[in-house]
């Protein structure tokens, strides 16, 4: 089992209701593509420590479960992800990183 955890970071504030909708649209792609185990998505809990993060304040947490490589790989190439991406970042300019790794506990 691997998890693909991505945090998000929208370059500015956006609305709630914006954000999630972003992960509305993610989930739904995720989850119909068959390589996905599971899904979950929260926003990102503002503190005041994020004032002085060094890269980024992440807006969003998207985690995917997957059963070994080829399902995560897979899921880079499921169709409707590039037009996801780019119809929000249009919208709200992002930046995106992640880790593949095992289950934390």
């Amino acid at each position: 089992m691997i998890h693909h955890t991505m945090i998000v970071a929208f370059n500015s504030p956006i609305p709630a209701s914006e954000l999630d909708a972003y992960i509305k649209e993610f989930e739904e792609l995720v989850t119909g593509s068959g390589t996905v185990e599971s899904v979950a998505a929260r926003h990102h809990i503002r503190v005041p420590g994020d004032d002085h993060a060094p890269v980024a304040v992440a807006s969003a947490i998207l985690q995917l479960r997957v059963a070994d490589l080829d399902a995560l790989n897979a899921t880079f190439a499921l169709p409707g992800t590039v037009d996801l991406i780019r119809r929000w970042q249009s919208r709200y300019p992002y930046q995106a990183i992640w880790a593949n790794h095992e289950p934390l506990a």
